[in-house]
C-alpha cells in the first residue's frame, strides 16, 4: 500500500510516506510557512520514492486541532489531491498523534495538551488499543487550563500546552506525571501509522467528506475582551 500523509495543524510541517511499509519523512519547524515549505516536502518525499500522485492508493492527514489556518492548509492540500486521484482518505487528531509516540515506547496513559492561545489549551487523554495506538478515554476539548478534566492515577504528559500551563493542568486533572515532554508536536509519521491502522479496517472515505476540527469557532479576542483579561 501506497499512502501519503501530512501535518500542518501546529508550527510543525510534515510528511511522511509509505510505500509496502517502507517510510520516507520529512519534518520541518516552520512558524506560519507551511504554504511555502509543504509542496516541496511532499517533492521530496514522493520524488525520493519513485512514486507519481496518481500511484498513491490513500491519503492521510492530520485535521487538528492546531492553528486554524494550518489545519485548513493541510485539509485542503489533501483534498485537492485526493480529488484529483479519486483516492480515499482519513482524518487523525492532532492529539491522537502527539500521544502515539509515548504508548509506543510503553507508556499506558497519555495526556496531551497542545497551547491555543487566548489561555486556552487544547486537551485529550488516550491509552493504547489492543493494536498499541491511541484510543480516546474522553472527548477532545478546548477549555482553560484549570478547567480540564480530573483524571488521576499516573499519566505521560506530552504537548506544548504543558510548557505553559503545567500548574493549572496538574491541579485540575489530580493525575501524577511520569514523564513530561513539553516540545513535542504532532508529526506525520504518527499520523500515517493511526491512518494505516484505519484504511485496513476499511474506514477510508471520500475527500470530499474531509474537515477540520476545529474545537473552538473564535480565532482571536476581541480588543474589550483582551482588556478584561488583562485586569
Amino acid at each position: 500500500m501506497k499512502v501519503l500523509a501530512l501535518d500542518t495543524a501546529t508550527e510543525g510541517c510534515s510528511v511522511a510516506l509509505s510505500v509496502d511499509g517502507r517510510i520516507v519523512a520529512r519534518f520541518e519547524a516552520v512558524g506560519r510557512s507551511h504554504t511555502e515549505r509543504l509542496m516541496p516536502l511532499v517533492r521530496e518525499v514522493m520524488d525520493e520514492a519513485g512514486l507519481r500522485f496518481a500511484q498513491l492508493d490513500a491519503l492521510v492527514c492530520g485535521v487538528g486541532p492546531g492553528s486554524f489556518a494550518g489545519v485548513r492548509i493541510g485539509v485542503g492540500f489533501t483534498k485537492g489531491i485526493a480529488l484529483a486521484i479519486d483516492r480515499p482518505v482519513v482524518g487523525v487528531s492532532s492529539l491522537a498523534m502527539l500521544a502515539r509516540p509515548a504508548l509506543r515506547e510503553g507508556a499506558r496513559q497519555v495526556v496531551c495538551a497542545i497551547d491555543a492561545r487566548m489561555d486556552e489549551v487544547y486537551f485529550g487523554a488516550y491509552r493504547a488499543d489492543r493494536d498499541g495506538l491511541p484510543e480516546a478515554v474522553l472527548d477532545a476539548r478546548v477549555c482553560a487550563p484549570d478547567q480540564v478534566p480530573a483524571l488521576g492515577g499516573e499519566w505521560h504528559a506530552v504537548g506544548t500546552g504543558w510548557a505553559r500551563y503545567r500548574e493549572p493542568m496538574l491541579a485540575a486533572t489530580g493525575a501524577q506525571l511520569a514523564a513530561v515532554d513539553s516540545g513535542a508536536l504532532p508529526i506525520a509519521e504518527d499520523a500515517l501509522a493511526i491512518g494505516l491502522a484505519r484504511l485496513r479496517a476499511g474506514e477510508g472515505h471520500d475527500a470530499a467528506e474531509l474537515v477540520p476540527v476545529y474545537l473552538r469557532n473564535k480565532v482571536a479576542l476581541t480588543l474589550d475582551e483582551q482588556r478584561a483579561r488583562r485586569r
